[in-house]
């Protein structure tokens, strides 16, 4: 008979290697990145994904242990090391910038991994059994979305690095 932990413990498993995955990706898109923007934004994510899989071990510890989930605070800062990273790179590579069709690819790959981690995140809190593994699964979504959007700009800034600053950092050209 599958218990309710069993359940769990399986869930938090598919959460690591999930996790494990991200990084390994991140890692070695980073390697193959073709300017230091992609390099550091990758290693970035790389860093958040490890400390992602870090709190689910505790958590699967805790579970096999004690058959709760643990009150794991997950230490985010909502998006902005990544965006940090993100906003310091595009200021100094500006619209000069190089691309491989090879790193585009990259990108997508990547921001089609976070939405698969926050659709299993989000799925994940909905069904949750304890009010903490709630909050922490919608926090994790939280993180997956913003590491999204941040790919989402990146993707965009190097298709268009001329058009990305129009879109972004000028709303609105009124001539005067």
């Amino acid at each position: 008979m599958v218990t309710e932990a069993d359940k769990t413990l399986k869930a938090v498993q598919t959460a690591i290697q999930m996790e494990i995955d991200g990084k390994e990706y991140y890692l070695k898109a980073s390697q193959e990145s073709s300017n230091e923007l992609g390099k550091k934004l990758l290693q970035t994510l790389a860093a958040e994904e490890d400390i992602h899989r870090q709190k689910f071990e505790q958590i699967y510890e805790s579970i096999r242990q004690k058959k709760v989930w643990p009150a794991v605070r997950l230490e985010g800062d909502k998006g902005r090391g990544v965006r940090t990273v993100f906003a310091r790179g595009i200021k100094e590579l500006g619209s000069k910038v190089g691309v491989l069709a090879a790193e585009i690819d990259a990108v997508q790959k990547a921001m089609e991994m976070e939405n698969k981690t926050y659709d299993f995140y989000k799925s994940q809190g909905k069904n949750a059994t304890y009010q903490a593994e709630k909050d922490f699964y919608e926090s994790l979504a939280a993180q997956e979305r913003q590491h999204h959007q941040v790919l989402q700009d990146y993707h965009d800034y190097l298709k268009d690095p001329a058009g990305y600053f129009v879109k972004k950092e000028h709303p609105s050209l009124d001539g005067g």
